[in-house]
């Protein structure tokens, strides 16, 4: 993996015995207690997670925040400054480049947060098209990010000194251990969480801070591994299985993350005519009743034993105790429905679900 790049914190998890793998053209930590263990510390506690491989990327300039509103599929309008907004970038045919987060700081200055593989595509569709006095500037290796996930993130937060009394998709500027940082309140999990955006420079030492601060918490460093059965268990899409560009945002039933009222947007004719008229396969859960594990590109079939759909994620839930999946399933197959999964050779039972699979812990 020597020609992988490497977050500005490779040097700290190979000190705590991380393992890693490849994501995105970066090597990652997978895990380090173990997959179950870090899952369910983010699920009853609180759990902290090196995403510095999401990609960073400045649309500044007057009128940056129109332009952006003109590509991405989402509506901009509907935020204010200090608002983050997920959306998609998509193709003419209404496939997906990627998914992103929208950080609007100002009218003239938005950050976007893609994905690792896709950054470099999503900054060249932008600055191909961006208008005179408009600049789409790549700060991929400029910024980390560290995401503090699970119940008792704001007590985390509050041991750190930062005022964590926000809302969903929003973000603020604040210190941790002197470096100078935003903290937006999203995250990947479900879980109440919050995701911290500081110079790459300062990550090692903002990690220390989160870690200091947590260990009176029960703090557990955590991998993509549990990020990845966290994010399966709420249903989230992961670009590259949920989302391609073969798999549009109406498939994944991502219908309310784009402003179907505003002008224009990429893939908006094809994406308004696939609503109308439904779309071909549409995004399901499945869970099992008993020990099947699925796994991404396994066969999904009805009674009959015909093809009606393909796994698009499969793993074991650490909170459920059974093998949980995402799929594309034929439309009449809906929450509620029973269908098989080739699984090793034979069709085992599974349930059609409605996600999340799993409520996240609510706070009053």
């Amino acid at each position: 993996m020597t020609d992988l790049l490497t977050s500005p914190l490779h040097d700290r998890h190979v000190a705590l015995g991380a393992r890693f793998a490849e994501f995105g053209g970066w090597s990652m930590p997978v895990q380090y207690a173990g997959v179950v263990a870090e899952h369910k510390a983010v699920r009853s506690a609180v759990g902290v997670f090196d995403v510095s491989h999401l990609g960073k990327a400045r649309v500044s300039g007057p009128g940056a925040k129109d332009f952006l509103n003109s590509c991405l599929a989402n509506d901009l309008d509907r935020i204010g400054p200090g608002q983050a907004q997920y959306t998609l970038c998509c193709t003419g045919t209404g496939g997906v480049v990627d998914d992103l987060i929208a950080y609007l700081r100002a009218d003239d200055d938005v950050l976007l947060i893609p994905n690792a593989a896709n950054t470099a595509e999503v900054v060249r569709l932008l600055a191909e098209a961006a208008p005179p006095g408009v600049t789409v500037t790549n700060q991929h290796a400029d910024f980390a990010v560290i995401a503090v996930q699970g119940p008792l993130s704001d007590e985390l937060l509050a041991a750190l000194g930062v005022d964590a009394e926000f809302d969903y998709m929003q973000f603020r500027t604040g210190r941790v251990g002197g470096a100078e940082l935003t903290v937006c309140r999203t995250g990947y999990t479900g879980e109440r969480g919050y995701e911290l955006v500081c110079s790459s420079g300062d990550a090692g030492v903002v990690w220390d801070a989160v870690l200091a601060a947590g260990e009176p918490l029960g703090i557990q460093p955590c991998g993509l591994g549990a990020r990845d059965t966290l994010r399966t268990e709420m249903g989230y899409a992961l670009h590259g299985h949920e989302l391609s560009l073969d798999i549009t945002p109406v498939m994944a039933g991502l219908v309310w993350a784009i402003g179907w009222d505003k002008p224009a947007f990429w893939g908006e004719d094809a994406l308004r005519a696939e609503r109308v008229a439904g779309p071909v396969r549409r995004l399901r859960a499945l869970k099992a009743p008993g020990r099947a594990i699925p796994r991404p590109g396994m066969d999904v079939v009805g009674a009959d034993r015909a093809g009606i759909g393909t796994l698009t994620s499969g793993t074991f839930s650490p909170t459920l105790g059974v093998g949980i999946g995402l799929a594309l399933l034929d439309p009449p197959f809906k929450p509620g429905s029973e269908v098989g999964v080739a699984v090793r050779n034979r069709v085992e039972p599974f349930s059609v679900e409605k996600a999340p699979l799993v409520q996240p812990q609510v706070r009053s």
